[in-house]
């Protein structure tokens, strides 16, 4: 039997904004090598793999180069994909087990709703090196338990970084969220997520960074509705609410392409 595969741009807006990932829907558990090879072959930052089990599915993802514990838009598109291609009735809400617990998705008028961990970060050293990767000097550093965090003084600044991705691979995360707050009344703050020691230089949109984003900026703003705006090349939004140590994402989704893999 054909494996089918999608390919999602996810918290865009449009056709090709947003964070492409690619979701490949499987009877069973595949090897993990057989799944690393295909993500490598999909080169986006995340291809999703998911199989039914009980009253819901299986769900991991894979960068290019290695297998991540948590990854929002590859959530969001196969939560979209199980919607559209009818393995979910339009009613029925979506159920993952995931290497980060049971993650569920909810459909929300035009939106999809991740219910997701929070991930907050604690004030940490500035890594030896960080300032020198960014090219600029950052007025905070904090740690989560995936990523550091780095504010920035301006949303200009953020736009303008230019990281030497060759030295920020060196840095011992997952990844570098950096942020601001919003130059514009649109959004409350923006972002930029850096990744290369996970295969990936920038990321388009990174749903599991606003689950530290989101409660960093709360306790900037006070507030718990929060919207945000990654300024990537595609670009891509991000609705928050807070629920505790619960953090909803929501967003869009737009199948790019449907086929089979031989």
């Amino acid at each position: 039997m054909a494996i089918k595969i999608y390919q999602v741009d996810a918290f865009g807006y449009k056709p090709f904004s947003g964070n492409p990932a690619a979701v490949c829907i499987l009877e069973e558990e595949p090897q993990e090598s057989w799944m690393q090879n295909v993500a490598m072959e999909m080169n986006l930052s995340e291809t999703a793999f998911l199989y039914s089990v009980g009253q819901g599915y299986n769900l991991r993802w894979f960068t290019p180069t290695i297998e991540v514990d948590l990854c929002g838009h590859a959530t969001l598109a196969s939560a979209h994909v199980l919607w559209e291609e009818g393995y979910l009735e339009a009613d029925q809400d979506a159920e993952f087990y995931t290497k980060s617990g049971v993650l569920k998705a909810y459909k929300k008028g035009d939106l999809i709703q991740l219910d997701f961990p929070a991930d907050p970060q604690e004030e940490a050293p500035m890594p030896a090196s960080l300032k020198e990767v960014l090219g600029v000097d950052p007025i905070y550093v904090g740690k989560s338990k995936f990523d550091y965090l780095v504010e920035v003084e301006s949303e200009d600044v953020l736009r303008n970084l230019e990281p030497d991705f060759n030295l920020l691979k060196k840095i011992k995360t997952r990844g570098i969220i950096v942020t601001s707050a919003s130059a514009s009344d649109e959004y409350d703050f923006i972002s930029r997520f850096f990744a290369p020691a996970s295969g990936i230089n920038e990321d388009p949109v990174t749903g599991s960074a606003h689950c530290c984003l989101g409660t960093f900026w709360h306790k900037r703003l006070g507030k718990t509705e929060l919207r945000a705006y990654q300024a990537s090349k595609r670009g891509g939004f991000v609705h928050i609410s807070l629920k505790g140590d619960r953090v909803l994402l929501g967003g869009n989704a737009t199948t790019i392409f449907r086929g089979e893999m031989a």
